[in-house]
């Protein structure tokens, strides 16, 4: 005797019937609610105008980026400068 249990393979034709899905509700079948419809067009604005906000923080951001870079930059160029001009008073370079 065999213990396993039989494969898909092997059953009857007939014996395995897949599920099929229901069809889609015709369009007067759906059942409509104006205030979901509503809060739909919300969800999808506030979606949208938060997109658009996060672009506009990324571009500020890099403005203020480099703003930043470039007072630093600056000022480690005065710092080398003043430091040479010492540099040249002291030893008389």
């Amino acid at each position: 005797m065999d213990d396993h249990p039989p494969e898909v393979s092997r059953q009857e034709p007939d014996a395995y019937t897949p599920r099929v899905a229901s069809s889609v509700p015709e369009e007067e079948e759906a059942p409509v609610d104006p205030s979901a419809i509503e809060l739909r067009y919300r969800y999808h604005r506030a979606r949208r105008q938060a997109r658009v906000r996060a672009r506009q923080e990324s571009r500020l951001a890099r403005y203020r980026f480099y703003i930043a870079m470039t007072v630093l930059i600056a000022i480690a160029i005065g710092f080398v400068v003043v430091s040479w001009n010492e540099i040249q008073r002291l030893f008389g370079i």
